[in-house]
């Protein structure tokens, strides 16, 4: 309980927020939006020189607090899979895999199992931290990984910040999700929406063009 109840709170996040929105907004912006992961070609991404993936777990492969992967998702990670072989992770702000909440690694390796891939063992949330356990992690610079997750003021800021490649996905569901979570979810969107519409850009990548880079058919959505 005390860990789901930390999870819930964020103090990174919150701590993140003022200096984002007021000086640093297009740290927020993905430089790829999609529904969902389906839509992410891996194999341009691969082609295009990145090395791996790291993903966020709650809303972006699975529903929140569930371990198995979303019904329709599993033939899209396990592309991914084969694209980037090893070099596909998870980095949470669950309790899987963070120190404070998960010293032992049981959450974890239990995660591990379930969904396939490796969990990042790291001890702060995103968007706090440096890019460090990556870089351990996949053996490369942080330039040529790919950030995917569902929170922009989590998961985009975390990339960012850090030189990654970004892609955000739409919310699988919001079932189950914490109150506090759905309604800064609403306040980035609404951000988003009016920074975009100003025509703020995300950061540059020396990887990518256009928001339509790594989408397998951005004309039909």
């Amino acid at each position: 309980m005390i860990a789901k109840l930390g999870q819930r709170f964020n103090a990174a996040g919150i701590g993140s927020a003022a200096p984002v929105l007021l000086r640093d907004r297009s740290l927020m912006l993905p430089h790829v939006h999609v529904p969902d992961i389906s839509w992410i070609d891996w194999r341009a991404l691969k082609e295009r020189g990145f090395a791996g993936v790291v993903f966020d777990k709650d809303n972006t492969l699975t529903a929140p607090y569930v371990a198995t992967v979303w019904p329709t998702l599993g033939e899209s990670l396990e592309e991914c899979r084969k694209c980037f072989g090893e070099n596909v992770a998870l980095l949470s702000n669950s309790a899987a895999g963070l120190y404070q909440f998960d010293p032992a690694g049981v959450e974890a390796d239990a995660l591990e199992e379930s969904l396939g891939i490796s969990v990042i063992r790291h001890g702060s949330k995103k968007p706090a931290g440096n890019a460090d356990a990556l870089k351990k992690r996949f053996g490369c610079d942080a330039s040529l990984l790919v950030m995917v997750g569902d929170r922009h003021l989590t998961d985009v800021v975390y990339g960012n910040k850090n030189g990654l490649l970004t892609i955000s996905t739409e919310p699988l569901t919001l079932k189950g999700e914490p109150f506090i979570v759905t309604r800064v979810r609403r306040f980035e969107d609404a951000m988003l929406r009016r920074w975009k519409s100003s025509g703020l850009k995300p950061p540059p990548h020396s990887l990518h063009t256009t928001e339509f880079d790594f989408i397998k058919d951005p004309g039909c959505w």
